[in-house]
């Protein structure tokens, strides 16, 4: 998206008003710009038509990636580095490793998942992402129409689109 983009976005405040809404777009054909919601709606990615996400497979590999890390340093540290024998464990001791192993493969799937997710977002530390009603986050759910390039008989097509599936609120704002 880029700056100095003209959205119309209508307010709803029933998740099963905005899943209806937005089939009843579908069966337009009417794009939608942007659907935002205070909190995760069941069905709302088949409705977008919305694949899904890839994740879990971001977190799968950063696991790997910290359990090879924890196996591999400990192996390292206690049979070439300081082999020391304590407790009369011999100095490969898999079933001693197993506790940082696991901590450390959390870790690298939590942090690395994180990472991932806002950078794919677009999210971070010194960014702002503009905010079309502050209700959004809280109670309200909204569709968005970007209208830079429509016509007004377009605009008052979607304007009468939100009136028809029971927008409470029908707004433009630039952003």
């Amino acid at each position: 998206m880029s700056k100095n983009t003209e959205v119309l976005y209508g307010l709803y405040n029933d998740e099963e008003i905005l899943l209806d809404a937005l089939r009843n777009a579908n069966k337009k054909g009417i794009e939608v710009m942007e659907v935002y919601t205070p909190f995760p709606v069941h069905g709302l990615d088949d409705v977008l038509g919305l694949s899904e996400s890839r994740l879990h497979i971001a977190g799968f590999v950063y696991g790997i990636l910290g359990t090879m890390t924890a196996f591999g340093v400990m192996t390292w540290i206690f049979t070439r580095d300081w082999p020391i024998i304590f407790g009369g464990k011999p100095y490969f001791s898999a079933p001693a490793f197993i506790p940082i192993t696991f901590e450390l493969t959390v870790l690298f799937a939590c942090v690395g998942m994180v990472v991932t997710f806002y950078t794919i977002c677009g999210m971070g530390p010194g960014i702002t992402n503009p905010v079309l009603d502050d209700r959004i986050t809280d109670d309200k759910f909204c569709i968005a129409f970007n209208v830079n390039d429509a016509s007004n008989e377009d605009i008052n097509g979607l304007k009468s689109f939100f009136k028809e599936t029971g927008a409470e609120e029908i707004n433009t704002k630039t952003i």
